[in-house]
């Protein structure tokens, strides 16, 4: 009897695994995830409603975001570190904690303390960065390698959805909360994500010598060296974001404005822009290119379209349609690149290989917003998107160029579909 089963199983071969969408384990750190997502949404958009009803002024909610901005990036690096030292469960609890704490006393500071505004909103960007390094790395502990790219395209859905519909649902919100309220919901969306992720397998055990903050983080850049796959593509990455993503941000409104005459065309978009990602989140779910990596970086290069499509004048739907490629793109090389980072980089330095993307992908798209707007006044509009796109164009195919970026890995072998 064992042999005849023995043969049945050889010949069966052995059970499917259930798709991540069923276990419960996944599910629970989407929900966290996906919570603290429309949190890091939801602010800025809650604040602007506090500028139209005047409770914050335009430079009060400037101060507010630079402040959010500056402890985001303050925490990513400490967050990889201690991510990769302790538990990456552990630091998700604090970092949505702080988050949730930051929510009630921002409200208590609207319209009495702008100072006491600016040091919750750098709290609760704190939190969010702390935040993002950790989910990473416990994503590679809950959900096991064959089906990490499925379950990184579950949360950049989750993440496009609540770009879509997290406007109106703010605004029908608005009718019937005051700002005050609005601000508290953040906080308790920050508790889901700090109280409803489970634990993941084969967390960091913390050992009794440990080398100093920045020795371990020096590590992670070391570790990160290791892969060029890496270093091209993020070098490819920080260039698109700080060229097309932040020309696009400043230069659409003005077209729309200027050239079309209404803001039909930069609402359109951006809906575009989403629903693109939303299909392209969709397709990298089930589809596995014979060169995942050269896929990627061509769907990061399709971003060009966005700036390039502003530079003409063209028809408006040329621009929704370049923006929908563009969203497409995007998720191209989103998914991938997230599965790669948990398949390739050592499992102990995961959080810090991830924060180092974060920090300078999302770090230096404010100084890229910064530059932007003074460049296109010195020289206008066209010029400074035309260069935009072809850096979004040239920067992935000169990644693409780099050794093992054809398959994000440094062996073909270690690939396993």
């Amino acid at each position: 009897m064992a042999t005849s089963s023995a043969q049945a199983t050889s010949q069966t071969g052995p059970p499917p695994r259930k798709s991540v969408l069923l276990d419960t384990g996944f599910l629970r750190l989407w929900a966290g995830t996906t919570a603290s997502g429309l949190a890091t949404w939801a602010l800025p958009f809650v604040l602007g409603l506090a500028v139209l009803d005047r409770s914050l002024t335009p430079a009060g909610l400037g101060l507010v975001l630079a402040a959010r901005t500056a402890g985001f990036l303050a925490a990513v690096p400490v967050s990889g570190v201690l991510a990769d030292r302790y538990s990456r469960r552990g630091v998700v609890l604090w970092a949505g904690l702080a988050a949730a704490v930051a929510a009630p006393l921002m409200a208590a500071g609207l319209g009495r303390s702008l100072p006491l505004m600016a040091a919750a909103a750098a709290l609760a960007g704190a939190g969010q960065g702390a935040c993002r390094p950790a989910f990473q790395a416990l994503t590679a502990e809950v959900v096991d390698i064959e089906r990490r790219q499925q379950a990184n395209a579950a949360m950049t859905l989750a993440v496009r959805g609540t770009t879509l519909v997290g406007p109106a649902l703010t605004a029908l919100l608005a009718l019937l909360l005051d700002i005050w309220a609005l601000l508290l919901g953040i906080g308790l969306l920050w508790l889901v994500a700090a109280l409803v992720p489970r634990p993941g397998v084969g967390a960091p055990v913390p050992t009794g010598s440990r080398v100093s903050f920045f020795g371990e983080f020096a590590d992670g850049m070391r570790e990160a060296r290791r892969h060029p796959w890496f270093v091209a593509g993020l070098a490819a990455l920080t260039a698109v974001i700080a060229t097309g993503y932040s020309a696009t941000g400043v230069a659409l409104p003005l077209v729309s404005r200027d050239r079309y005459g209404t803001e039909f065309v930069l609402a359109a978009a951006m809906t575009a822009y989403t629903v693109g990602a939303l299909a392209g989140a969709v397709l990298i779910a089930r589809w596995r290119s014979s060169s995942p990596g050269w896929t990627a970086l061509a769907g990061l290069a399709a971003y060009g379209f966005a700036p390039l499509s502003l530079t003409l004048p063209v028809h408006p739907a040329v621009v929704i349609a370049a923006y929908a490629v563009a969203g497409v793109g995007i998720e191209l090389f989103n998914v991938p690149w997230f599965t790669a980072i948990q398949r390739e980089v050592e499992p102990e330095k995961l959080a810090r290989v991830s924060s180092l993307d974060f920090l300078l992908s999302y770090g230096l798209a404010p100084v890229g917003l910064a530059l932007i707007a003074p460049a296109i006044d010195a020289f206008g509009p066209r010029p400074v998107l035309a260069v935009c796109a072809l850096v979004c164009f040239l920067a992935p195919a000169a990644a693409a160029a780099a050794p093992t970026a054809r398959h994000f890995s440094r062996s073909r072998s270690d690939l396993r579909t």
